[in-house]
């Protein structure tokens, strides 16, 4: 896809869709292509998930649209701007989930989360993030001595802290038990139903099934694919071997003649779709049939592997 753009840099009328946009971004460390012509765009006011495995290119991508790296070549836009020359413009815009290097190791969280609500116009009530985000019970310890979960959820208060447009989130519940994941997880439902544009890089496949409108799997610096978890649970296909569900009937009652059985249930089993499910239950529906499906419904992890390999990185 190609993007209109004026002679500064910003998007013309008409292209404020999307929050992200990236149209054949490449860009190499030496001999290592992290990115190879890497097109992409993220819709404003959805979660948008990166997924892919180690070495693929998500920090590399994710750096690239906070303007802390300079593409090779590409168009990159966020918010319809040029991170690296409208810098200014979008600091105040755009949240960031810094990882453990980027947090003052002898700053407390307390303290440091007021710090940056100060830089802000408008901030998020920090009282309210410090309860919603539970930091009350090491708001007084230092960043060197916090947990790597307490770590996770002091990053992410400081993304949220300036109520921004659009947030980054870069592993947002690792590291976190489970009670602190979905209370993440609540939170950035709650972004997106406040019109918050969210685009997280995620290795959970359940994360990214529950929380993402739009998913995007990369790997070796490329889209392999992207569409909603439905349309990615389903474009992927199933192999020759077992496209094809067995099925099982149960006539209505002994066979009195030559003419077949009617059933009355039957029990399938293979890898359908979730489309192929509902034609399925509709025809069944339709005949006055009972089915019973075991297993065979196709995941986002399954998409996942099928995509980019099973092998260790």
């Amino acid at each position: 896809m190609r993007y209109p753009h004026y002679a500064d840099g910003m998007l013309a009328p008409g292209t404020d869709h999307w929050c992200l946009e990236l149209d054949g971004v490449t860009k190499s460390f030496g001999d290592t292509h992290a990115l190879r012509s890497l097109s992409l765009s993220a819709q404003r006011g959805a979660v948008t998930a990166i997924l892919g495995p180690n070495g693929a290119g998500k920090t590399t991508l994710m750096g690239i649209c906070e303007g802390l790296q300079r593409a090779d070549r590409g168009l990159v836009r966020v918010l319809g701007l040029d991170p690296r020359r409208h810098a200014a413009q979008l600091r105040p815009r755009v949240g960031v989930m810094v990882q453990d290097g980027g947090l003052p190791i002898m700053a407390r969280p307390l303290e440091l989360l007021r710090h940056v609500a100060r830089m802000y116009a408008a901030p998020r009530d920090v009282d309210e993030l410090v309860d919603l985000l539970g930091l009350d019970a090491f708001a007084r310890t230092s960043v060197r001595r916090l947990s790597g979960g307490q770590r996770q959820r002091l990053a992410l208060a400081i993304a949220l802290v300036g109520r921004p447009d659009l947030v980054f989130l870069d592993e947002p519940s690792a590291g976190l038990d489970p009670q602190a994941r979905l209370v993440v997880w609540d939170l950035i439902e709650g972004l997106r139903a406040d019109g918050v544009s969210v685009i997280l890089s995620t290795h959970l496949m359940d994360e990214a099934a529950r929380l993402a409108d739009h998913v995007a799997i990369i790997d070796h610096g490329v889209v392999l694919a992207q569409g909603t978890v439905a349309e990615l649970t389903e474009a992927v296909g199933v192999p020759e071997a077992t496209s094809a569900p067995s099925v099982e009937a149960a006539p209505d009652g002994p066979v009195r003649s030559a003419a077949p059985p009617t059933p009355h249930a039957a029990r399938l089993s293979g890898p359908l779709t979730p489309a192929a499910q509902t034609a399925l239950a509709q025809l069944a529906d339709a005949h006055g049939l009972t089915l019973e499906f075991e297993g065979g419904t196709r995941t986002l992890e399954d998409a996942f592997l099928d995509l980019t390999g099973r092998s260790l990185r």
